[in-house]
């Protein structure tokens, strides 16, 4: 991919949803807006989700494991923390995974 096409391509993906995993584990969910030379992306009205901590899984799991011998099920889900951010930066050292939120609709066909 040459700099037109790259430059093209991420002016496609202005004002898209993205997906940002890092290398902490953290996801980032927001519109792009723009990034350098150094790979920092900005996104804003983001939200950032976070893998709860081992001492509430250790917690969940005790009392779903609770429930699960009464109700003799083995399956047990905890939801990943959230919280608004709004306007940031996302260091491109620390990125791991970027993915455009597409939805089947905006898919080629």
């Amino acid at each position: 991919m040459d700099k037109d096409e790259a430059q093209a391509y991420l002016q496609s993906l202005l004002n898209k949803n993205l997906r940002i995993t890092t290398t902490d584990g953290r996801l980032f969910w927001g519109s792009f807006k723009c990034t350098d030379p150094d790979s920092n992306v900005v996104l804003a009205h983001t939200y950032e989700y976070r893998q709860p901590s081992d001492e509430r899984v250790r917690r969940h799991l005790a009392e779903e494991q609770e429930a699960a011998a009464a109700e003799g099920s083995t399956t047990v889900a905890l939801d990943m923390t959230s919280r608004y951010l709004g306007l940031i930066v996302v260091p491109g050292h620390h990125i791991v995974k970027m993915e455009l939120e597409q939805f089947a609709s905006q898919m080629a066909q």
